[in-house]
């Protein structure tokens, strides 16, 4: 199939069809036809516009041994608002002891809400918030600084858009203060037993169970939630065996507990390109729309890109990545960083989609972010673009 015939969004009631479409999955199979190909009425025309999500300052720098002072994160989300980016994972609320690199999360809300850095559009950012003590935390510091962030309703466009309150990019490296952020919360599920214990310290059920306080907790102040499904292609306890139509039946769960949207974890980087599409095509069976999903691809195998492009053939527009491919998970043993987000970039343009983002600009953040930490740059594209300027 042609990269260039890239499959129009599909729009129904996602929790109405996760509800009506249990029945289905119990009998459907990788050879069943894509339920996606609906009428007309049912889907809306193609669009060209990706929306990257930078993972960078939280999934990208959580792994790191060595402690990265606030003053980096905090430049390296200034740095990264003003590429044109409009998502970005800013830190995570979880105990020190377990993540020791977030353990300053508070203070870069903090600074957020205070200091909102320039941009050239509206920047959401995300923080995890993975139990009922992550999210109190969250809304502690949201309440002592009241009236310095946007809520959900007062989001102003969908995220294959650009916000028609965005400053136009008059000129590259031009720069506007856009107001306000949007604060998101996002959970974090798995599609295995094995990885749920080993990540949450209990069952897959239990885990749902307590996701739904926070959940609906972040959705009762305003807050859009976005809920993470980890080793949704393979895992490193069970292997490849993760059964599509089992992580379909907990995005439904997610859905329904009120999750605006799923991203789905290649968290071992093992995915391939039939068992991407074989996925989908259990999500698309369950109802979930394709603007209720993203793709998070690490690049272990080499096939992130891969399977990037067989999921904009089945009309995903949302993808994670990390500047200069920084990521790992502490729970996931050999698996290496997210697929860069200069890769990412690079990629979507050859193909005509348009990102938004600045790629010469975003490169240069890639190899600031590396040295100061003392990582290799694992983006090809941004090692690439650098050596041809001569850098």
């Amino acid at each position: 199939m042609s990269l260039f015939r890239v499959r129009p969004l599909l729009r129904c009631n996602a929790t109405r069809l996760c509800n009506q479409s249990r029945r289905y999955l119990a009998t459907s199979s990788a050879a069943d036809p894509d339920p996606s190909a609906g009428t007309n009425q049912q889907r809306h025309a193609t669009s060209n516009r990706v929306r990257l999500v930078e993972v960078g300052p939280r999934d990208g720098l959580q792994n790191e041994k060595k402690a990265i002072p606030l003053t980096t994160k905090i430049e390296l989300i200034e740095k990264l608002a003003k590429v044109g980016l409009t998502d970005i994972e800013a830190g995570s609320f979880v105990a020190p002891k377990w993540v020791p690199q977030m353990a300053e999360s508070n203070e870069v809300l903090e600074y957020l809400l205070k200091y909102p850095p320039n941009s050239l559009n509206p920047i959401a950012y995300s923080f995890l918030a993975p139990n009922a003590k992550g999210l109190q935390n969250a809304l502690s510091i949201l309440r002592n600084h009241p009236n310095t962030y946007r809520t959900l309703d007062q989001q102003t466009s969908s995220p294959y858009e650009p916000d028609e309150a965005s400053p136009a990019k008059s000129a590259p490296g031009a720069e506007s203060t856009s107001g306000k952020p949007l604060i998101e919360l996002s959970v974090f599920a798995a599609a295995t037993e094995s990885f749920t214990q080993k990540n949450l310290n209990c069952s897959i059920a239990k885990s749902l169970e307590n996701f739904k306080e926070v959940i609906q907790g972040g959705k009762a102040h305003g807050l859009r939630v976005r809920a993470y499904i980890s080793v949704v292609l393979g895992c490193p306890f069970e292997g490849y065996d993760v059964d599509p139509k089992k992580v379909a039946e907990i995005a439904c769960d997610l859905m329904e507990m009120g999750a605006d949207e799923i991203a789905l974890g290649d968290t071992t980087g093992m995915g391939t390109a039939p068992r991407t599409s074989e996925l989908l095509r259990a999500m698309h069976a369950a109802g979930i729309r394709n603007e209720d999903m993203a793709m998070h691809f690490h690049d272990t195998y080499g096939q992130a890109l891969v399977n990037t492009a067989v999921s904009l053939e089945h009309g995903i527009r949302s993808f994670d990545s990390s500047v200069g491919g920084l990521g790992g998970c502490p729970y996931s043993p050999g698996a290496t960083g997210n697929v860069s987000t200069e890769n990412m970039a690079y990629f979507m343009e050859s193909l005509g989609m348009d990102t938004g983002v600045d790629l010469e600009a975003l490169c240069d953040i890639g190899d600031w972010i590396t040295k100061e930490i003392g990582k290799p740059n694992g983006s090809s594209v941004g090692k690439a673009i650098l050596g041809k300027r001569g850098a």
